[in-house]
C-alpha cells in the first residue's frame, strides 16, 4: 500500500488512524493539529491529491514524482521541501544501497516520499510518539527527528567503508594489481556516492538554523539540530579522510603494478640474452661444421692430417670467445 501510515496529533498525541487521504484531511479539518502521512511510491494521482489539500508547491511535486534528486532543501513561502539521501551498508556484497526521501513540511503537516524501504520511519514516527513533548512541538520537530534517523543511519555505512578501506591496506603488497584497482576505484565510487549524500546536510541544517528565529523554531529543537549538524560533519570528515586513503592506495598500487611489470621485463630481457648468448656460441661450431659438411672436392684440409683438429679447435676457440664476450657483458 503507498500509505505505509497517516495519523493526526493533537499536543503530541495521536487522536486519530485514519484510514485513507480523505479521512485524514477530515480529521484534520474536524480536530485541528498536525497530520503526518508516509506514503511509499505513491502514484501520481496520490500525490497530486496531497498536493492539492496542502497546497505544494508544484516544482516540489514534480521532483518528489520524477525522483532521482540529489539532497537538498528548499523553502517555498512558510513551507519546506528536503530530499535526503540514506543508506545502508550491505554487508553481503560490501556495497552501499541509496535510497531516497522527500519531505514536505507546512504549519500544520508533515508529508513524507519514499522511493526505497530505507529508511525506517516508522522507528521515527514510534519514537516520537513515546515522547509527546517533543512532537507537540510541531513539524519541525519531526523533521529533526527524520535528519537525526538519516545521520544515525550513516554510522554504520561509514564503518563498512572503512573495514573496506582497512582490507585494501592489507592487500596493498600483496594482492593481484589489476584487481586491487579495479576493487578501490569501485570503492572510490561509492565514497563518493555517499559523500553526495552527507555534505548537502551541512548547508541544509545551517539554513534551517538561520531561519529559525524568524521561524520561530523552538530553541531545544534548534540545540537539536546543532547536535545533528555536528554528527553530519563528522561524517563528512570521515569521507573526507576515507577518500584521501583511497586516492593514496590507487597511486601507490599504481606504482606497485608498474615495478612489478619493470621487474618482469627485466627478467625477461635477460633471459632473452642469455638465449641469444647461447645461440651465438652455438651458432660459430653450426657454422664451421656446416662449411666442412658440404665435402666439396678442392677443400685442402681434407687431405691434412690436421685438418680435422684444427677444425675441431676452431669450433672450441670462437665458442670460447663468444663465452668470454658475453660473460663480460653480464649476459650469461
Amino acid at each position: 500500500m503507498p500509505i505505509i501510515d497517516s495519523a493526526v496529533y493533537v499536543d503530541g498525541r495521536r487522536i486519530e488512524n485514519p484510514s485513507s487521504l480523505d479521512q485524514t484531511f477530515e480529521y484534520m479539518e474536524a480536530h485541528g493539529g498536525m497530520a503526518w502521512i508516509g506514503l511509499l511510491r505513491p502514484s501520481t494521482d496520490e500525490v497530486e491529491r496531497v498536493a492539492a489539500e496542502f497546497s505544494l508547491h508544484p516544482l516540489a511535486v514534480e521532483d518528489a514524482l520524477a525522483g532521482h534528486q540529489r539532497a537538498k532543501l528548499e523553502r517555498y513561502g512558510d513551507n519546506l521541501f528536503a530530499v535526503l539521501r540514506p543508506a545502508r551498508y550491505i554487508d553481503e556484497t560490501e556495497t552501499v544501497e541509496f535510497g531516497e526521501l522527500h519531505v514536505f513540511i507546512g504549519a500544520d503537516y508533515v508529508v513524507t516520499v519514499r522511493h526505497a524501504e530505507v529508511p525506517d520511519l516508522a522507528r521515527v514516527r514510534h519514537r516520537l510518539e513515546e515522547n509527546p513533548e517533543l512532537l507537540a512541538r510541531g513539524p519541525e520537530a519531526v523533521l529533526y527527528a527524520i535528519l537525526d534517523e538519516v545521520v544515525d543511519q550513516y554510522d554504520p555505512v561509514a564503518r563498512g567503508l572503512q573495514n573496506d578501506v582497512d582490507e585494501i591496506e592489507d592487500q596493498l603488497f600483496g594482492a593481484d594489481g589489476a584487481e586491487l584497482s579495479q576493487r578501490i576505484y569501485q570503492l572510490a565510487r561509492e565514497v563518493i556516492h555517499f559523500q553526495r549524500a552527507v555534505e548537502p546536510l551541512r548547508d541544509m541544517l545551517e539554513a534551517l538554523l538561520r531561519g529559525a528565529d524568524k521561524y520561530g523554531v523552538d530553541i531545544e529543537l534548534q540545540r537539536s539540530l546543532r547536535d545533528v549538524l555536528d554528527h553530519a560533519l563528522r561524517q563528512s570528515e570521515k569521507l573526507t579522510a576515507l577518500r584521501a586513503i583511497l586516492d593514496n592506495a590507487l597511486t601507490v598500487n599504481a606504482t606497485l603494478v608498474t615495478r612489478r611489470q619493470t621487474e618482469t621485463s627485466l627478467e625477461q630481457n635477460e633471459q632473452v640474452k642469455k638465449i641469444s648468448g647461447w645461440a651465438a656460441i652455438l651458432f660459430g661450431p653450426s657454422l664451421i661444421g656446416a662449411i666442412y659438411g658440404m665435402n666439396f672436392r678442392n677443400m685442402p684440409e681434407l687431405d691434412w692430417t690436421l685438418g680435422y683438429p684444427m677444425a675441431l679447435g676452431l669450433m672450441a676457440a670462437t665458442s670460447l670467445g663468444l663465452w668470454l664476450t658475453f660473460k663480460r657483458k653480464h649476459w650469461l
